[in-house]
């Protein structure tokens, strides 16, 4: 069986040796960027799975050419769909690689809103997502899966949080109690690890409206933010493997458990590094029954400061794959220029940036000669 650095070594003498020279005969001198923008969409293979229009009345517009021009924003780091649809008017060799013409074709801006509408609400690049990493990463035994959140500021009026009932806040149980508690008024983390949940259930639990948000560094700054915030396992190599978005306020752990099984469907892994935001008996005993073995820095408690056996703290040193992704993510795939509203625009957005990255690091796995 070929191994994946095998297959990326062919996949890369195949564009250098064949496809480019055939796309500059045609097109001219490709730049190192245009040049990484066919690579991507090599590795993508987009076209199977945007929908074909057919029937009456019209033609209706290219989905196919409209999605990688939203790739092409991505990669490009273009900050918004006017300056995207500029670019395509004045760059020939960008224009053709995404699948028009001439200049005429390229429809206007709101066409390119409604089918941006569209890929949001079917979730489209998170489909396109999951079956680059099934399809390049599923036969890969990974050593670590790094785990955070990352604050996403939006252009949105935070939504009010929900007040408590008329019963008020539910009591808290001591930890230490003989009956168990009855489902519906278990944690949301209990309730995740109780085993009578499924991933898609537990997503539909977790908060996604915009709201504020506060996040303590490893100084011990706070910062606070409007908006939502990224959650994200990445594995070895930086290629971030599952995500989700949630409401700025959620608290970190709470994504842990879909997390990990979303990517425990996708890839096989050993260990899951985690800062001390996801301190918790319920997630390692989690973590342990898919497999793993977790790695969690600890809380200081009082004048204590926890630490971790030699060997633990050599892996844990991984956990810092997350972080770069994260600074990529936000500084050259455009996660720091969110322009649009709502949460499944503002996670199709933050997926086509996860996209691009994700190629772009896949592809760093091996030399393309």
């Amino acid at each position: 069986m070929i191994s994946l650095r095998e297959s990326l070594v062919q996949f890369g003498n195949f564009l250098q040796s064949r496809l480019f020279p055939l796309l500059e005969a045609e097109l001219g001198p490709l730049s190192d960027r245009q040049q990484q923008f066919v690579r991507t969409l090599a590795l993508l293979q987009l076209d199977g799975f945007t929908e074909v229009r057919g029937g009456r009345g019209r033609p209706g517009h290219d989905r196919s050419a409209i999605a990688r021009a939203f790739v092409a924003k991505a990669v490009f780091g273009i900050p918004n769909t006017r300056a995207l649809l500029e670019r395509l008017r004045t760059d020939v060799a960008l224009r053709r690689l995404c699948g028009w013409e001439h200049a005429s074709a390229v429809p206007d801006e709101t066409v390119f809103s409604r089918a941006f509408a569209r890929f949001a609400k079917s979730r489209w690049a998170e489909r396109v997502h999951a079956a680059l990493i099934e399809r390049t990463q599923g036969s890969r035994l990974i050593g670590h899966i790094s785990r955070d959140a990352t604050a996403i500021e939006s252009r949105e009026k935070p939504q009010p949080k929900a007040s408590p009932g008329a019963d008020g806040p539910q009591p808290r149980y001591r930890k230490d109690r003989k009956k168990p508690l009855p489902f519906e008024k278990m944690t949301r983390l209990e309730r995740q690890c109780s085993g009578r949940l499924t991933v898609e259930q537990m997503l539909e639990e977790l908060p996604r409206a915009c709201d504020k948000g506060c996040k303590t560094n490893s100084k011990g700054h706070k910062s606070f933010w409007v908006g939502y915030k990224l959650h994200l396992d990445v594995a070895d190599g930086q290629i971030p493997i599952s995500c989700l978005l949630t409401s700025a306020s959620m608290h970190d752990s709470q994504a842990a458990v879909p997390l990990a099984e979303m990517s425990a469907r996708r890839v096989t892994s050993l260990y899951d590094l985690m800062d001390r935001g996801y301190e918790s008996d319920l997630i390692s005993q989690h973590s342990r029954s898919l497999g793993h073995v977790p790695i969690i820095d600890g809380q200081k408690r009082g004048h204590e400061e926890p630490e971790m056996a030699p060997h633990e703290a050599v892996r844990f040193r991984e956990r810092t794959s997350v972080e770069r992704v994260y600074s990529r993510l936000k500084h050259e795939f455009g996660a720091e220029q969110v322009r649009v509203r709502g949460w499944a625009k503002v996670m199709a957005h933050l997926m086509f940036g996860i996209l691009a990255l994700t190629a772009d690091q896949i592809l760093r796995l091996a030399p393309t000669s």
